[in-house]
């Protein structure tokens, strides 16, 4: 059939039309439901980085003031000699070199972690520690939605932008889903149709011919139309970071170069989810790692001096899973733990500082079958975000049944 002769009937046939709730989507656009209507976003924005596959917090930030650390790993410590010396971030913590983008922000004082960090859940499955912890509730599936979406959701908001959540991939993160709808947005330039222009324009003109009442359908056809033509606008220039920031050419590097770009089209963005995945190291984790963090810190760097004129209103928290075993694997690998590390960046956090109490690396002081135990909840440093940045003090229904103890780690919101 002619693509400028299409019926209603294959219009809905060929975009596989759903109907979910009050949402209505083709499979391959961006989830949405109401028309574009900024406003501005109570708090800070929020942006979450899931570190997908279990990132050994003891290399990410290692605990050089412990010795039970460099007996443990005989080949995967980080040296505190020589050249090849992790940086001190203190008097006891380190960083691998390759995280001197991070360290020159957390010096900045724009950056805080905290360590022995994570779900109190002993599960050692990635699918159910990551389930757990975006849904904010370890160990308890029956509450379907997403701490991020529950937190939307008792937020009074005049927000009615389909960008007011954005979950930066193919699936929309757990974290996400909920009743306030949110976009499946794998990029700003590629999000309709494959990019392909023609077949675009051709298809707007059909949908806005198809859907020119003012019944529900019609409606909800006209603002699908109005975001293609908002990102369309967006995707119609190229993207210049501020301040000299550069993202690595790479699907994170790019992701968080659009989560930036939609933060500064004041479209109504309050929360952006992105992915960044690998960190599964059983065998040969000195290979695997090191590129990793390397993309990891000069996309946080890119992304922090991009946005630095909106610093102070913007906070970014990492999460992952679980940790991982504190002593290596004969594959020079590391299996799977359970405390780990969070960073949390943003201008408004009180950063510089190693936050947790430190559990220990003895024998007698790990958790189960020789893990990093955990001290801090990783409700507690999300709590304080939510309640402090983004304004929103009612915390028992974002984390119900669970009451956070807050670090000092954000101020609050002025």
């Amino acid at each position: 059939m002619d693509d400028t002769l299409m019926t209603r009937r294959e219009l809905l046939r060929r975009t596989g039309v759903l109907t979910l709730g009050a949402m209505l989507l083709p499979f391959d656009l961006p989830r949405l439901v109401l028309a574009p209507h900024a406003a501005a976003p109570a708090g800070d924005v929020l942006v979450c980085v899931f570190l997908r596959g279990a990132a050994d917090g003891l290399t990410l930030v290692a605990p050089l003031g412990d010795r039970d650390y460099f007996a443990a790993r005989p080949t995967l410590a980080l040296t505190d000699k020589g050249a090849d010396a992790a940086l001190p971030l203190d008097t006891f913590f380190g960083v691998p070199p390759v995280l001197k983008p991070l360290k020159e922000i957390f010096d900045a004082g724009a950056l805080a972690i905290v360590h022995a960090i994570g779900s109190p859940d002993p599960t050692h499955s990635h699918f159910d520690a990551m389930d757990f912890m975006e849904r904010g509730t370890p160990g308890e599936k029956s509450i379907p939605t997403g701490w991020i979406a529950r937190h939307l959701q008792v937020m009074a908001s005049r927000n009615t932008s389909p960008f007011r959540a954005i979950g930066m991939g193919t699936v929309l993160q757990q974290s996400l889903r909920g009743p306030v709808p949110a976009t499946a947005l794998q990029s700003i330039a590629d999000f309709h149709l494959q990019g392909d222009t023609k077949r675009l324009e051709t298809f707007q003109q059909a949908l806005a011919a198809l859907y020119s009442g003012d019944g529900w359908i019609e409606t909800q056809g006209t603002l699908t139309l109005q975001t293609m033509r908002d990102l369309t606008k967006l995707a119609s220039s190229a993207y210049t970071p501020a301040n000299g920031a550069t993202y690595p050419d790479t699907p994170f590097g790019k992701a968080m170069a659009n989560v930036a770009q939609l933060i500064k089209a004041e479209i109504g963005v309050e929360v952006a989810c992105v992915d960044l995945g690998g960190w599964d190291t059983h065998v040969q984790q000195e290979m695997q790692m090191p590129r990793l963090m390397d993309e990891l810190a000069k996309t946080f760097a890119a992304f922090y001096t991009d946005l630095l004129d909106h610093i102070e209103h913007i906070t970014l928290v990492t999460m992952t899973e679980f940790g991982r075993r504190v002593k290596e694997n004969s594959g020079q690998g590391t299996d799977h733990g359970h405390g780990s590390v969070m960073f949390v960046m943003g201008g408004s956090i009180n950063g510089g500082k190693v936050y947790g109490d430190w559990p220990g690396l003895a024998a007698d002081k790990l958790y189960g079958p020789g893990d990093l135990a955990i001290t801090t909840d990783f409700r507690d440093v999300l709590g304080e975000v939510v309640q402090k940045r983004l304004r929103n003090a009612n915390l028992a229904t974002v984390f119900p049944n669970y009451t956070p103890a807050f670090r000092g780690i954000a101020r609050e919101t002025a």
